[in-house]
This record gives structure tokens, sequence and C-alpha cells, in this order.
């Protein structure tokens, strides 16, 4: 009798195995995928052009950085190629930074500001060369970091060092943002 019970569930293990396999093979193909490694935008945008972005803010030279920072991102990425005539480019990506604060948010010895939250806010479109509706609009983009100086030094004497790593930051958190469509 015990060799006619072991021989009923075999066959149910194996619905078991076949369902669980089914599933797991289904959920490979669902579009889920690595960061990174993906593309929102059309086969057809290989090139894009990176204008200067333009600076409303005092801050000196963050339209510098922070273009140079998001095509050094693309460049990276190796997706897509870069044109600096915006004529020959599949599509351009065109950004106004609006604004920019380093607010102090820690205090170390002295009453001296060490930490700060810095906040960039810029209006982004990418656009194909010759069309009305963008690829990936943004009005109102904000990245925020706390950024912090062990010395004790203030914000604005590290500014060319702080602005770089931020630079860097914003640029991957936008290019993220326009090619994987999150």
């Amino acid at each position: 009798m015990t060799g006619t019970k072991g021989r009923g569930r075999r066959p149910a293990a194996a619905a078991t195995v076949l369902l669980l396999l089914a599933a797991l093979l289904s959920a490979a193909g669902c579009g889920y995928r690595l960061r990174g490694t993906g593309s929102s935008l059309p086969a057809r945008v290989r090139t894009v052009s990176v204008p200067m972005f333009k600076n409303l803010t005092t801050r000196f030279e963050l339209d510098v950085k922070l273009t140079r920072a998001v095509i050094g991102e693309l460049v990276a990425r190796g997706k897509i190629r870069i044109a600096s005539d915006p004529a020959v480019a599949d599509a351009v990506l065109e950004g106004e930074i609006t604004g920019f604060s380093a607010n102090p948010i820690g205090f170390g010895a002295g009453s001296q500001a060490d930490r700060y939250s810095v906040t960039v806010t810029a209006k982004v479109v990418l656009r194909e060369r010759d069309a009305r509706e963008p690829l990936f609009s943004n009005p109102a983009f904000v990245y925020q970091q706390e950024y912090e100086d062990p010395t004790g030094a203030s914000f604005e004497s590290l500014q060319a060092e702080a602005l770089d790593k931020i630079a860097d930051k914003f640029a991957r958190s936008l290019v993220v943002s326009i090619l994987e469509g999150f």
C-alpha cells in the first residue's frame, strides 16, 4: 500500500514544479532589468546634443559643471553619442538651472557648519530635433544631497570641489531618469 501512495504524489509534485518553472519564465520576460542597462529612448535616437544649460541662479559656473557632468554621464553609459551641433543630432537635451541652495544642517565644534543640504532644481527637456512633443520633460527636476565637510571649512570655501561632486550625482540622477524612465 505504501507504493500506491507515493505514486499519487509524483504527478502533483511534477505539476507544482512545472507551475513554478512557468511562473519563473514568465517573470523573466516581464520587463524587469538591472538599473543602468535599459533605455526608454526610441531606437532612432542615436546622437544627442547637450547645449550649455542656462544658469538662472547666482552660483558661478554651475551651468558649466552640470552640463559637463551630464555629457560625461551620457558618454559613460555608452547608449548614445554626443553631437556638438544640435542641427546634426537626433535629439537635443536642454536645461535651465532654476534653483540652487546650500543650507547648513549640522554643526561641529565652535558652532561652525560642517554639513549642508544641497538642492539643485532644473527645468529639463529632451526633444527629437524636429518634434514638438518631448521624449522627456521635467519642469522641476530636483536633486537633493547632503554634503559633509569633515574639515570644518565653510561650503563657500570648498565650493569648486563640492560642486563637482554634486554635479556628478545630479547628472547620474538625471540621466537615469531620462534613459530608464524613472
